[in-house]
């Protein structure tokens, strides 16, 4: 009886595992990842991963509205910068981790665990995942380029 009753609690768990993890793939994804207010990358500057070549919290005085979101940055040339070529400076995937979207996950991000390469900026959950990301970056990039078109279209409308 006991056995039993230890299976059943098993198959109870994979059930409500399996439910969960359907109900988190299924839902919609913002285009951006934002925090609850609104603000991209966590507040931190894009232009500045490649001008400073690091990670520079932006200032709420020098903000742009752009794909929905609020994109801060350290300086008004670096706000200019961004308002001219957006795609040039915003981090691909939407600013989720890079290889959470190649798994076609979405995950959040530590604005210090990036790595910018042939021009475009990638960031990553953690250290940990970035160490992972780095082992393969361009089998992960091509990954998540193939996924990323059919996370978006997964949203029916649902971009913000």
């Amino acid at each position: 009886m006991d056995l039993r009753f230890r299976l059943n609690g098993l198959l109870i768990a994979i059930i409500l595992s399996i439910a969960f993890f359907s109900c988190a793939n299924s839902s919609p994804i913002s285009q951006i990842n934002v925090t609850p207010e609104g603000v991209a990358i966590k507040g931190y500057d894009p232009v500045a991963y490649f001008t400073d070549m690091s990670p520079v919290k932006g200032m709420s005085e020098f903000k742009y509205e752009w794909k929905g979101a609020e994109w801060r940055f350290a300086s008004s040339e670096h706000l200019e910068m961004f308002i001219k070529d957006p795609e040039k400076y915003a981090p691909k995937y939407g600013g989720y981790c890079a290889y959470a979207v190649s798994q076609s996950k979405t995950a959040d991000i530590d604005p210090d665990s990036w790595t910018v390469l042939d021009g475009k900026l990638y960031l990553n959950l953690d250290k940990d995942v970035q160490r992972l990301w780095e082992k393969d970056m361009l089998e992960y990039i091509k990954k998540a380029d193939e996924n990323w078109p059919r996370m978006l279209s997964k949203n029916k409308g649902g971009l913000k």
